[in-house]
């Protein structure tokens, strides 16, 4: 059983398929096995729509390069000129967010240059503003208004 997440409860369409559960992502339109992680990520998903984030601007498990390694972002929020607007890490819930955790976005960032940054284990959530022009990086108290843009 999943832990009760420290967002708004989801609606989600499961399903039970190979012993495992599937959900649906509706970002990539298929089912994905349900892992810790992504109980957090579809949570987040439906939290940041809620918040008036388009689901159209929204891309999921995309592709990066880091210090010429492969890696993949959880979730990228696109501006409307298609600019990396926020880039948003997921953990499993039973992980804190520690420094490492921090570095980790914070150096898929440097390839994304997106403005904000967040991290979340669905219990717990950080937000972060990035100035590139001054090179510096500052704790947000709140999920950053995309009407804000």
């Amino acid at each position: 059983m999943l832990p009760k997440l420290n967002l708004p409860p989801l609606q989600a369409r499961l399903q039970e398929s190979d012993g495992k559960i599937w959900i649906f992502d509706g970002i990539r339109k298929k089912f994905i096995v349900l892992t810790p992680e992504e109980w957090v990520r579809q949570h987040l998903i439906a939290y940041l729509q809620a918040q008036g984030y388009a689901r159209s601007l929204m891309k999921v498990e995309g592709g990066l390069s880091v210090n010429e390694l492969r890696k993949r972002s959880d979730i990228v929020i696109y501006d409307r000129e298609g600019k990396p607007w926020m880039v948003v890490e997921c953990k499993n819930p039973l992980v804190p967010i520690d420094h490492n955790t921090l570095q980790q976005v914070a150096a898929y960032n440097v390839s994304l240059q997106a403005r904000y940054i967040m991290v979340s284990n669905g219990m717990e959530h950080y937000y972060f503003a990035t100035d590139w022009e001054k090179r510096e990086v500052k704790r947000l108290e709140a999920l950053p208004s995309f009407a804000d843009y």
